[in-house]
């Protein structure tokens, strides 16, 4: 594993879940920034959906999340389809749990063990398909690009319809 990538992508992890449990402060990085704007435009646009799922998987995860979200990460791209849209919706899960288990007690630390958990699947085990796609520098330019053709364009349209696959695989996957 390149240890580089997984702590890069840990620092993107810790930095969402702190932004979604309410600690402000700056992005640490133009990675952490496009990764806010992202994930947060998607929980807002399917919204009832990612806090139906959060509960869902909360109620069923038994008392360790992390390993009910290495499952739900490992089915969600089994079909080997990995994409930015994918990951993006993985933020966002993972976020809108984080903010759940943290409304209901658990402490910072508890919800880091999630932030690891995507960490070691998309800086571990998915590592070569980040190296490929120019790793978060790649997720950056794809989503400056995204920004810079229009807020509603094409390709926006297309990372949400990606993201909406693997939203829909999130529903089949917590509701069996």
């Amino acid at each position: 594993m390149s240890c580089w990538l997984w702590k890069e992508t840990l620092a993107l992890a810790e930095d969402y879940m702190d932004f979604c449990i309410g600690i402000q402060r700056t992005p640490p990085s133009e990675n952490a920034k496009a990764m806010r704007q992202l994930a947060k435009e998607m929980e807002l646009q399917y919204q009832p959906r990612f806090h139906s799922l959060a509960q869902s998987f909360i109620n069923g995860c038994g008392p360790d999340p992390s390993a009910g979200l290495k499952t739900v990460m490992t089915e969600l791209v089994g079909d080997g389809k990995l994409n930015w849209g994918r990951v993006v919706s993985l933020f966002t899960f993972m976020g809108v749990v984080v903010n759940e288990l943290y409304s209901r007690g658990e402490t910072r630390e508890q919800c880091r063990r999630l932030a690891e958990t995507l960490a070691d699947y998309l800086g571990g085990e998915k590592q070569g398909w980040l190296v490929e796609n120019e790793g978060w520098e790649g997720f950056t330019k794809f989503s400056h690009y995204a920004r810079e053709v229009n807020k509603e364009s094409s390709v926006k349209t297309a990372l949400f319809a990606a993201a909406g696959v693997g939203i829909a695989g999130l529903t089949f996957l917590l509701v069996r």
